[in-house]
């Protein structure tokens, strides 16, 4: 566990300051009321099972957030500042609500007020300031050689399907974005793309974060298809359901049946997946991937594949020790297994799955389930995953 603040309890908190009727207008009210404190997303918490503390868990910190709202918890309160970073933001808590609550929501607001200006961890300043220069993704992106655009043949209509190229994604793992194009050529990548701004709404800046998707999604034609979990939660909540599609989610859809199979030392491979958090607690897709990996080799479920890996955007990096204790335990059953392969639909958790697992010197592999099918497709039973990020080049954020 990190020591950057201490924990406690709300009445040993400074004195309570003045109370307002109608609050501090932190939090949308009819959101924070919807909790019912019945404390079933307790089990479902990562941050909880480490702790075993009320306030580190989702009712906790809705209580801390009606404090704060309500004035009996002053605005620089250590426990909220503590809490407010503790939490991963995983939204394991929100399946399992009887009441509906929606605390992805409440998290972003809770932040847009505790982390202004130096309240916003220095690193996460560093990296919303990075992804918000397109012209820095692009340069990464000419570097690192990921997925292009072709140039249209004379009389060819603009195709109504864009793949998003994620910020981190396209300069760590350009062979995902190659590996999509691979399966589907037909998918566009428009020149010029910025980021989704998912990192900004998750680090204190939601409306800065909505204004990127929305402008995003001006730049990508027709279906966005994106490979990253998180990506695609927040690209739904803002430009609709409707047009935005998880790679998983657009295979399925379209049809696709996956070619070849993947083998190893002349046997099938057996390949486990761990599940994008966004993507099965925001949207609820946990099945296309699973079916599509189970087409091109042995699926092996993964004991406790929805729960949080610790990356959670920049949290791996904010917290690596409270990253790292929430992963050990997933590490420990990937040992267990001793697949050859474990799945990621999220470049995050890629990232946060291949340095545990090399720090655990495990024979598993973390692969990207676009480039686990781009291998069967090419039937090379002994092929590794896509080119590695260059040295000391492993480090950035994703979102999910």
């Amino acid at each position: 566990m990190t020591d950057s603040a201490p924990r406690s309890d709300p009445a040993s908190s400074p004195g309570p300051v003045a109370r307002q009727d109608e609050g501090l207008g932190v939090f949308d009210k009819a959101l924070l009321d919807r909790c019912i404190s019945c404390g079933f997303c307790l089990p479902a918490c990562p941050t909880y099972a480490l702790t075993r503390q009320e306030p580190s868990s989702p009712r906790g910190r809705i209580t801390l957030m009606r404090a704060l709202e309500s004035g009996d918890l002053a605005p620089d309160d250590p426990t909220l500042a503590e809490e407010s970073s503790f939490c991963l933001g995983c939204r394991a808590c929100e399946p399992v609500c009887p009441a509906g609550v929606e605390y992805g929501q409440l998290l972003e607001q809770w932040r847009d007020h505790q982390w202004q200006g130096r309240g916003r961890p220095l690193i996460a300043r560093l990296l919303m300031a990075a992804v918000s220069r397109s012209w820095l993704l692009r340069l990464q992106g000419l570097v690192r050689r990921h997925a292009r655009e072709r140039r249209p043949a004379s009389g060819e209509r603009e195709r109504p399907v864009s793949l998003m190229l994620g910020c981190a994604e396209r300069g760590l793992y350009p062979s995902v974005s190659r590996a999509v194009r691979e399966l589907r050529p037909e998918v566009a990548v428009p020149a010029g793309q910025g980021c989704c701004g998912a990192l900004h709404a998750h680090n204190g800046d939601s409306a800065a974060g909505a204004g990127m998707a929305r402008a995003l999604g001006e730049r990508l034609p027709g279906t966005v298809v994106t490979t990253s979990g998180g990506c695609a939660a927040h690209l739904a909540h803002h430009l609709g359901r409707d047009r935005v599609r998880e790679l998983s989610e657009y295979l399925e859809a379209t049809g696709h049946r996956p070619s070849g199979r993947v083998t190893v030392g002349g046997r099938q491979a057996r390949v486990a997946l761990q599940d994008s958090c966004h993507l099965r607690n925001g949207l609820g897709v946990t099945r296309p991937p699973r079916e599509l990996v189970a087409a091109v080799a042995e699926y092996v479920e993964l004991p406790g594949a929805g729960d949080c890996c610790g990356a959670a955007g920049t949290y791996a990096m904010l917290r690596p020790d409270d990253s790292r204790a929430v992963l050990d335990p997933k590490l420990e059953a990937l040992r267990k297994l001793d697949v050859d392969y474990v799945v990621a639909v999220n470049p995050g958790c890629l990232r946060q799955l291949r340095q545990g697992l090399r720090r655990t010197r495990s024979r598993t592999k973390a692969v990207h389930l676009a480039e686990l099918l781009a291998m069967a497709a090419r039937s090379e039973p002994e092929a590794e995953p896509g080119t590695e990020p260059a040295p000391g080049t492993d480090a950035g954020p994703a979102a999910g």
